[in-house]
């Protein structure tokens, strides 16, 4: 399974359009244009199709974790 097919999987599963994914990926300060997903999400045979990296997959994941459950809560300091 490729990072494009988990990338798609999910997209389906949290039922994501283009416009949440390039939201989700700001949460994580990560720029992606709508073409880019759409040549992630298009058929390997396809002649615009693009290869979704690590780094693409890793930060979508990591906005997705802010966006389902919200940003890490501060560690409070313990009072003496």
């Amino acid at each position: 399974m490729t990072n494009n097919d988990i990338f798609k999987k999910l997209r389906v599963a949290h039922k994501l359009r283009d416009d949440d994914i390039v939201k989700i990926l700001e949460l994580v300060d990560f720029r992606i244009t709508k073409s880019e997903l759409n040549a992630m999400f298009r058929r390997e045979d396809h002649p615009n199709y693009m290869e979704c990296g690590d780094q693409v997959l890793r930060n979508f994941l990591n906005a997705l974790i802010i966006h389902l459950r919200g940003p890490m809560p501060k560690p409070q300091k313990k009072k003496p």
